[in-house]
């Protein structure tokens, strides 16, 4: 739980934060702590709906109406838009988009599938491409945020996951794109996580875990908080500050 960072005048009191992703994981501690902060939430999930239910239901308990749930399935670009629409019909305006959804699997050369591409690419680059489109009008008028959640791996490709590095390198690149497109109204940032929480899939046993965290500077691996504080850091605390990455990995990223 991210302790009470919130107090009168927080940057956050009011405002409004669309997260994909929201329901579990580093989504969750994202929501916690924006919340924490005074921030009103929509969290978009697309098959975690128990998680869901109990994370609104957690948060409401701390401040009744302040979070409100959507189901979609983000392959349908098509249904983005009413992602955005819902949100500010619920509460009236948009303040910061946190594009925290991802697909992750693995897709070595000569395996690669159109499935996969469609999947990989649509979750990590494709959707947070159209969800800003759609909030971007928005987030103008209230000189808002966009927080992209990229990977040390859209610099460095992880082997056999071809498409997923070639997705999050995109994502690199939308986050800068977007940036000099949406400026100076809207700051657009990324957060660049090394190991902090492990695939649900057990597709990284002991000791390829054990290898990854090696490599990191700091030799450990790190906590969804830590990738909430830079998110929080982008948007309440850095007026000053777009179009750039902040990679919150141990220090793996100079250690490759």
């Amino acid at each position: 739980m991210a302790e009470d960072v919130s107090q009168s005048g927080s940057p956050l009191e009011g405002k409004v934060v669309l997260v994909t992703g929201g329901a579990k994981r580093v989504g969750a501690a994202i929501a916690r702590r924006l919340h924490a902060a005074g921030a009103n939430l929509m969290l978009h999930y697309r098959s975690a709906q128990g998680e869901a239910n109990a994370l609104q239901a957690e948060l409401s308990a701390a401040r009744e109406h302040s979070v409100a749930l959507v189901k979609a399935d983000l392959l349908d670009i098509a249904g983005l838009s009413e992602i955005v629409r819902n949100t500010v019909t619920r509460f009236g305006r948009l303040d910061v988009l946190v594009n925290n959804a991802s697909s992750f699997f693995a897709t070595p050369l000569g395996e690669i599938s159109l499935e996969a591409w469609d999947d990989l690419v649509g979750t990590n680059l494709k959707a947070p491409l159209f969800l800003a489109q759609a909030a971007a009008p928005h987030l103008k008028k209230t000189q808002g945020a966009i927080v992209n959640i990229t990977d040390i791996h859209g610099e460095r490709p992880l082997k056999h996951f071809v498409v997923y590095s070639i997705a999050k390198a995109g994502l690199i690149g939308l986050t800068k794109s977007l940036a000099r497109e949406l400026g100076p109204d809207v700051r657009v940032n990324g957060v660049s996580p090394g190991p902090v929480l492990w695939p649900e899939d057990d597709s990284f046993d002991a000791v390829a875990r054990q290898r990854v965290i090696a490599h990191t500077l700091l030799k450990r691996a790190g906590e969804p908080d830590d990738i909430a504080r830079a998110v929080y850091f982008f948007v309440a605390d850095a007026p000053y500050v777009t179009g750039q990455i902040v990679a919150v990995d141990g220090g793996r990223s100079v250690n490759l």
